[in-house]
């Protein structure tokens, strides 16, 4: 069983930047590729970002293209997304998942393991 923690959500102005954790425990964390996903209230749960396992490999929804990137740092079992210039519609609770495989994905259902979530909010 692989545990996933996120931390550094917080509210913040719409311009400003944050920095997301997922640190990751219980199983090799370098054999997982690894997302971030969101959900607003009201909102379906929405793809943000994937990595692949081995973090050569990136893709992003177009809603944060530009302006997030992800990241992981293997020695440390720690998955990032670092987001700038954010704006009120980033609104939501961010949550880190990892799927069974080294290849990155863009839908929830391909994710096995699931982290609580961090709430980001935005103001204007």
């Amino acid at each position: 069983q692989l545990q996933l923690v996120e931390s550094g959500g917080g509210l913040v102005q719409a311009g400003g930047s944050l920095r997301l954790s997922c640190a990751a425990s219980g199983r090799t964390f370098s054999s997982y590729a690894m997302g971030w996903f969101r959900q607003a209230p009201g909102k379906e749960r929405e793809f943000v970002a994937t990595i692949n396992s081995v973090g050569r490999g990136t893709m992003y929804a177009d809603s944060v293209k530009g302006r997030f990137t992800i990241s992981r740092d293997n020695a440390k079992n720690t998955l990032y997304l670092q987001m700038n210039s954010l704006k009120p519609e980033d609104t939501a609770v961010y949550y880190c998942a990892a799927r069974n495989s080294a290849l990155m994905n863009f839908k929830s259902t391909g994710y096995d393991y699931w982290g609580q979530g961090t709430q980001v909010t935005v103001s204007s």
